[in-house]
């Protein structure tokens, strides 16, 4: 129970980090947020609960061809604010347009023979 608590503590002072960054410094916030620290705290959550090497081999493979589909949102966030759309709606909007990539993207892995 304890360790459940660090984790989640140490994973929100990362994102608040960034998010207080962000908002003195654009790029180095920007720089932050597109590290992989999602990826890489699941990777190490997951290697200190199970040392399970062939599962984090497997989820960092299938994090790489995750990551494609969503560059749509981080394309279609700043066309839809540089539109004029309000926010929320833009980020609805793009959220929207990922799933349909990540759906999208899965659809055309499985013809393609790509099991994840």
């Amino acid at each position: 129970m304890i360790f459940q608590i660090v984790k989640i503590f140490l994973t929100a002072v990362i994102i608040a980090l960034i998010s207080y960054i962000g908002k003195r410094y654009t790029t180095a916030g920007a720089i932050l947020a597109s590290l992989p620290l999602t990826s890489l705290l699941a990777i190490i959550w997951l290697y200190v609960e199970t040392g399970d090497l062939q599962n984090i081999s497997k989820l960092s493979g299938t994090v790489f061809w995750m990551v494609i589909p969503s560059l749509v949102f981080f394309v279609s966030l700043p066309f839809f604010l540089k539109l004029k759309l309000n926010f929320w709606l833009s980020l609805g909007s793009s959220s929207v347009l990922t799933f349909l990539a990540y759906t999208g993207f899965m659809a055309v892995l499985s013809k393609l023979n790509i099991k994840l």
